[in-house]
C-alpha cells in the first residue's frame, strides 16, 4: 500500500495538499507529513507539518483537553527557553513557506499563544531540535505503541458483529523518510 492510502486509512479522508511523508514510526508507516502550501483548489494550507499517526493524534487531544494549549502557551510565555525556541521554530516554519508569512499551525506573527499542540508536535518529529515542541511530545508515554502499528496493514469485517478486524505486524525504528 503506497504512502498516500496509509495516510487517508489514517485520517479517514483524503488529506489536502499532501506533498509527502516527513516521518515515519518505528514501525515504518507514516506518523507525520508535509503538506504544500496550497491545496489542489488554490486556498491556503497554513500548517506544513500534519500528524498522522492515529496513536500520537489520539494522546495529544487528551493533553488539549486537559487543558494543554493554555498550560504551554503560558510555559512558553513564562520560560525564556520555550519562548526563544517558539520563536526559533515560527521563524523556520516561515522560512519553510514565504508564500504564507504564518509560524507552526498557521499561527500569525502577532500571535500571543498557541493554536494546536498536533502541529507543535509535528513540527518537533519533522524539525528536530524545536524544544518546546519536544517537551509537549514527552507528554505522551509511550510516544509509539509498544507491541504494534497503530495503522492496520488490512482491514476486514467480521460477518457476525460487523465490525472491523485489524491485521498488523510490522516492527522498526523511528526515522525521517
Amino acid at each position: 500500500m503506497d504512502d498516500l492510502a496509509l495516510v487517508e486509512r489514517q485520517l479517514g479522508r483524503r488529506p489536502r495538499a499532501f506533498r509527502r511523508v516527513a516521518v515515519r514510526c518505528p514501525y515504518g508507516r507514516p506518523a507525520v507529513t508535509e503538506q504544500e502550501p496550497f491545496d489542489e483548489s488554490g486556498e491556503p494550507f497554513p500548517t506544513t507539518f500534519w500528524l498522522t499517526c492515529p496513536h500520537l493524534v489520539a494522546a495529544l487531544a487528551r493533553v488539549e483537553a486537559a487543558g494543554g494549549v493554555e498550560r504551554w502557551t503560558r510555559a512558553a510565555a513564562e520560560d525564556p527557553e520555550l519562548r526563544a525556541s517558539l520563536e526559533r521554530a515560527d521563524e523556520e516554519q516561515r522560512a519553510l513557506r514565504p508564500e504564507l508569512d504564518l509560524g507552526i499551525g498557521g499561527a500569525r506573527p502577532e500571535a500571543r499563544g498557541l493554536k494546536c499542540l498536533h502541529a507543535h508536535a509535528a513540527f518537533a518529529l519533522a524539525r528536530p531540535g524545536y524544544v518546546l515542541g519536544e517537551r509537549i511530545l514527552a507528554e505522551v508515554d509511550p510516544l509509539w505503541p509498544p507491541e504494534s502499528c497503530c495503522t492496520p496493514d488490512s482491514v476486514r469485517y467480521d460477518d457476525a458483529m460487523g465490525r472491523p478486524v485489524v491485521s498488523d505486524g510490522r516492527t522498526g525504528k523511528a526515522r525521517a523518510s
